[in-house]
């Protein structure tokens, strides 16, 4: 099979197509044909050897895909050849074939393409665990979403809305600024004009969750705007890893700082977050309230050029491949 790895550490040109053997299910997992696999930043800071695979998982790049399920190991009952799933993966993705534990995988939600299922898995996860199950967010309260373009943003908003918050978020260009408005939120802030933390205080908003994809250089701001008994959690270092914290702060706040990945976790956990969000989130993705946002597919053999836009940050949702 046809697959993307890295010849080494760096660049787009390290991303290279290698032929590779099809994988054989084991005990409890299932494999998959690949339909569409998603590009996230997370690919990226492996490319660049920075976020290497957990032991034992394969150097086949991409955490999330969809497809149709080949195969099945022992003990796998709950699902048959056949049925068109999206799944959620350690690794993997770019490839035309993938073997994942079965509780990584969900039949694809009503009224969402085969094809378009593949941007739902990595973004909802992240969203559902972060936000809700550890931010605990409850309609009424206010969320901060730094990234509002990304796949995570674009879904974060949606979500928010859907059960009752008041959305906040910070996007780079006035057309992400746009999209944002059209997919419901209260508040964008372009950060490159002007400071989030200021914009908040001048509008009287505080933050009850903020989901973090910066990391260090928002550390301050981020918790200047948090609400009494807000929830910081950070998921990304794009602006660094070490920053003072003002436990002064937190403490007239009764806030929490968390932060957490979602790769390595153990497979159990992982299959819980799957069975929240299909029993959460796929009825919403079912009438229409929540939809995946797709900038663009790219075949496999233009990989290079799929991550580079999403290091340029010019897309708006989730960037495909499709083998």
């Amino acid at each position: 099979m046809r697959a993307v790895v890295t010849s080494s550490p760096g660049g787009v040109e390290n991303l290279v197509v290698v032929d590779r053997p099809i994988p054989e299910p084991g005990p409890g997992e299932v494999l998959l044909k690949v339909t569409a696999a998603g590009v996230n930043r997370a690919d990226l800071l492996q490319r660049r050897g920075f976020y290497d695979p957990p032991p034992g998982a394969t150097d086949i790049l991409g955490l999330e895909c969809s497809g149709d399920i080949e195969g099945v190991g022992d003990g796998v009952t709950e699902i048959k050849p056949g049925a068109h799933v999206c799944a959620l993966l350690t690794g993997g993705g770019y490839a035309e074939y993938v073997v994942v534990p079965v509780g990584q995988v969900a039949t694809i939600p009503k009224g969402v393409s085969l094809h378009d299922s593949a941007a739902l898995m990595e973004v909802v996860a992240t969203v559902w665990s972060n936000v809700f199950m550890m931010g605990k967010l409850q309609a009424g309260e206010t969320l901060l979403l730094h990234g509002g373009g990304s796949g995570i943003g674009t879904m974060g908003i949606q979500l928010g809305k859907a059960f009752g918050a008041t959305v906040v978020t910070t996007v780079g260009s006035p057309e992400k600024a746009e999209a944002c408005r059209d997919l419901g939120a209260d508040l964008v802030i372009d950060y490159k004009q002007q400071d989030f933390a200021e914009v908040m205080a001048g509008e009287g908003r505080r933050a009850d969750v903020i989901l973090d994809i910066i990391g260090a250089k928002y550390l301050q701001q981020n918790i200047s705007v948090l609400n009494t008994a807000g929830r910081l959690v950070v998921i990304g270092m794009q602006g660094g890893v070490r920053a003072e914290l003002d436990l002064g702060a937190l403490l007239v706040k009764r806030a929490a700082v968390m932060a957490t990945s979602l790769r390595a976790r153990p497979v159990a956990e992982k299959a819980a977050i799957v069975s929240a969000m299909v029993a959460q989130v796929w009825p919403l993705l079912a009438d229409g309230t929540v939809r995946p946002v797709i900038h663009a597919t790219y075949p496999l053999d233009e990989v290079r050029t799929a991550h580079q836009v999403v290091e340029d940050s010019s897309h708006v949702g989730k960037v495909l491949l499709s083998p």
